[in-house]
């Protein structure tokens, strides 16, 4: 998922950081048997995916990749697995390369 910078945008860094302190204070209030703390912890992780998608909505989420670069990104896949699959193959194509 790195590879995909899945993730890294700031609507999912704020909407991951809200909901983490959601958990943190349904967590507390878990531990001190207090009912009230606890669901508002709750309100607080739902806000915060709620955040997320809004941030995403406005475009600060990940942009949807264009139909040709889906596309080209298949076919250059098909061609590398094309490419290690025919033996003999490889040495020509780093001569062509160079």
């Amino acid at each position: 998922m790195a590879g995909s910078s899945h993730g890294h945008t700031p609507a999912a860094w704020t909407g991951v950081t809200i909901s983490f302190f959601g958990f943190c204070i349904a967590g507390v209030f878990m531990v001190a048997a207090n009912q009230a703390g606890f669901w508002a912890g709750i309100a607080v992780i739902l806000l915060g995916g709620v955040v997320g998608l809004a941030m995403k909505a406005a475009g600060l989420g990940m942009p949807k990749e264009s139909a040709a670069m889906v596309q080209a990104r298949a076919q250059a896949a098909s061609e590398q697995v094309q490419a290690r699959s025919e033996p003999g193959t490889q040495g020509q194509t780093q001569a062509q390369t160079v």
